[in-house]
């Protein structure tokens, strides 16, 4: 009896000890969010998260307010939906809020690499260099070059061409806008090794498309993987597709590349410079191939797929698209050339610019979080005041609080390919929430120092994709009447969101 009592008061305190760690007796000061910790200890609101971000926000928010803090997986998140108060997260100061604490725990679980120190300021530097300016024409160049290649390869080879091909939109779209943009970023099969500049091109065409799908596959694992949540079975085919991608991808490849972008050989070499081990660079090519292309493919999807349900959007960019060749002296004929379709000419549709800006309104659903380095205030757009913790996160979720808000997008389920524009044509950036002009009126790309750098390279490639396939096809849905797929709701948070299903179409050359 003497020994029990010491026994069951350490098993009392290692169960309290336990509780306390997992936030069981986290309360609410004073000026602090409105807390609720969830129904499961640690856990707290993951499951419900997970499953439909945008439900479980939207449910939060009716029940507590624009300001909120709760417990996602041993973790306290406090979600900020007023956009007229963004600018208080956007604006702070790193060593107040910052993104890279944050994204850094994620990089290392999802893709095995880690960080350099100071590893923002080096790619900042690169990205400034290359994915703007000068750099961006290159980049856009080569994109043009790899789109012809992959698209218009079969173009006076002969053969019945104005035979109709039958695949699913969607992994027609993501295939080729993955393959041109990771043939323009890491390079070309060298036509010494080939042979042939002609069988570069063809071993080009073939060994894109065996890595795009094995990056399918990935990426259908990654919101589990993101989250910590795969089985041991999905760990092992994960780790095995990461082995894989880590070679196709390693500096022994690509240094024998012909063509590889400035970008990717300068962030590489600056990271060879500074001592980073081989095997770490190899995981690094691969976290830039998923950062530049694991969006562009599904975001040209919906473009596309929206223009086709809409012929009067399909129309008026069409209009443009022909105007813009005619306006650089090229036209489209039979035994004529291949388009030069180049930076400058890109720049020239503004009404692509809003479906494109619709689309992404409408189907990018970023969760942009920053870490909490210091004890701090957080000051709404009304005046009020909020305390929050060292250590917590907080986050924004603008596809709900902002970019289908009907006071500030009427309608804001339809698309509306010229919602984005002025009557003059001009580009249109004044909206409004209870009266005031917003600068935060949509965010497919999130804001601040985590803006993605590589936005208007991606742009680009999307415009350029429907580009060609406008110029040079003729294409329809297999079932005009079949409904637009929902959205993949578990993938909440990443990006670009995912059909459900995919929707048949058909397409020819039109030449």
């Amino acid at each position: 009896m003497g020994l029990l009592v010491p026994i069951l008061l350490a098993l009392l305190a290692s169960l309290f000890g336990g509780l306390y760690l997992l936030g069981a007796f986290r309360r609410r000061r004073p000026n602090e969010p409105p807390l609720d910790r969830g129904p499961i200890p640690w856990l707290g609101h993951v499951l419900e998260f997970r499953r439909d971000t945008a439900k479980f926000l939207e449910r939060m928010r009716k029940k507590h307010g624009d300001i909120f803090t709760v417990q996602l997986g041993g973790n306290y998140f406090t979600f900020l939906m007023d956009p007229s108060s963004f600018g208080a997260v956007v604006k702070e100061a790193r060593a107040k809020l910052d993104f890279n604490a944050f994204a850094r725990k994620l990089v290392i679980r999802v893709f095995g690499y880690t960080p350099m120190e100071n590893e923002s300021k080096f790619s900042h530097v690169s990205n400034n260099r290359h994915l703007m300016g000068d750099g961006l024409v290159l980049l856009t160049e080569s994109m043009m070059k790899n789109l012809q290649n992959l698209m218009l390869h079969s173009v006076g080879k002969g053969g019945d061409q104005k035979t109709w091909i039958e695949d699913g939109l969607f992994m027609y779209s993501y295939n080729i806008v993955f393959r041109a943009g990771y043939l323009s970023l890491y390079g070309n099969v060298s036509s010494r090794e080939a042979g042939s500049t002609e069988k570069s091109f063809e071993m080009d065409r073939m060994q894109s498309d065996e890595l795009f799908k094995e990056f399918r596959k990935y990426d259908q694992y990654f919101p589990k993987l993101a989250y910590g949540v795969l089985s041991p079975r999905e760990r092992f085919e994960v780790k095995k597709l990461l082995r894989l991608f880590w070679k196709t991808l390693s500096l022994q490849v690509f240094k024998n590349k012909d063509n590889p972008s400035g970008w990717v050989n300068e962030l590489q070499q600056t990271r060879e410079d500074l001592g980073m081990k081989e095997f770490m660079q190899d995981r690094y090519m691969f976290l830039i191939l998923w950062a530049s292309q694991g969006n562009t493919g599904p975001a040209a999807f919906w473009l596309l797929l929206y223009l086709m349900k809409h012929p009067e959007a399909m129309a008026a960019v069409r209009g443009e698209v022909d105007r813009v060749v005619a306006e650089s002296g090229q036209d489209v004929r039979v035994g004529g050339s291949i388009v030069n379709l180049t930076y400058d000419m890109i720049q020239k549709t503004p009404v692509l610019d809003s479906a494109l800006e619709e689309t992404l309104r409408l189907t990018a659903a970023p969760v942009l979080t920053r870490a909490v380095m210091e004890d701090m205030k957080l000051k709404m757009a009304d005046g009020s005041e909020y305390q929050i913790r060292q250590a917590d996160r907080v986050s924004l979720f603008p596809y709900t609080a902002v970019q289908i808000d009907p006071e500030i997008h009427p309608d804001p389920l339809s698309f509306k390919y010229d919602r984005f524009l002025n009557p003059d044509g001009s580009k249109k950036t004044d909206f409004y929430k209870n009266g005031k002009k917003l600068r935060y009126y949509t965010m497919p790309w999130g804001a601040g120092v985590s803006m993605c750098p590589g936005r208007f390279f991606a742009t680009n490639e999307m415009k350029q994709f429907v580009f060609f396939m406008i110029l040079y096809f003729d294409f329809e849905l297999k079932n005009p009447k079949e409904e637009t797929p929902d959205i993949d709701r578990t993938r909440w948070g990443f990006g670009a969101m995912q059909p459900t299903r995919d929707i048949g179409f058909r397409y020819r050359l039109r030449l």
